[in-house]
């Protein structure tokens, strides 16, 4: 298995759905991570901490230059609780939760997230402007409403499905309602 290629992968998927997503500073992207779908095994079954530490560095380069701040998806056996920095939970004002990911709960992805980060915090909910799901891991529970489907180019990393998504805010109103800022400003008398 090529670790240099999947970490080249994992910023480029990233790097393109920032993009895509229109990520600006401090906004959050989760990701959600089987590190065992990425080595071409069963989710759950062949965790891998090289294959974590190959992906937390292309993802992560990815999120430091460009400003946005993550979120790492643990597994089921934690709920799918989110390892983040400690200051992403409290600018979003999180409620931190008393558990530390290891590979055999909170899987590899989490548990290499959770050592790698400056000042890590586990918490249990999150509403991410964007997301990407590595191996099916299902993460659409910590997105915004209202979740709009993306299509990056590169759809698997390793051999793992790649799905990703970006969030909107919610067309409110009716018929009448307007939703494009694109008519002059009217006065309000």
């Amino acid at each position: 298995m090529d670790l240099l290629l999947i970490e080249q992968q994992a910023r480029e998927v990233v790097t393109e759905v920032a993009a895509m997503a229109q990520l600006r500073p401090g906004q959050l992207l989760v990701i959600g991570c089987s590190t065992s779908e990425v080595a071409g095994k069963h989710i759950g079954k062949a965790g891998s901490r090289e294959v974590a530490e190959a992906l937390f560095r292309g993802i992560s380069s990815a999120a430091e230059q460009q400003g946005f701040s993550l979120a790492f998806q643990c597994c089921e056996h934690l709920n799918r609780a989110l390892v983040v920095e400690r200051q992403t939970m409290e600018r979003g004002g999180l409620e931190e939760v008393s558990v530390v990911p290891v590979p055999s709960a909170g899987g590899s992805m989490a548990a290499c997230a959770f050592e790698k980060m400056a000042d890590p915090v586990v918490v249990e909910h999150i509403q991410a402007h964007a997301g990407i799901d590595i191996g099916d891991t299902l993460i659409g529970m910590h997105l915004k409403h209202v979740a709009v489907p993306l299509r990056p180019t590169r759809r698997m990393i390793g051999e793992a499905h790649v799905t990703a998504a970006r969030t909107r805010p919610k067309l409110i109103g009716g018929s009448r309602a307007v939703y494009e800022r694109t008519l002059p400003n009217q006065s309000c008398t």
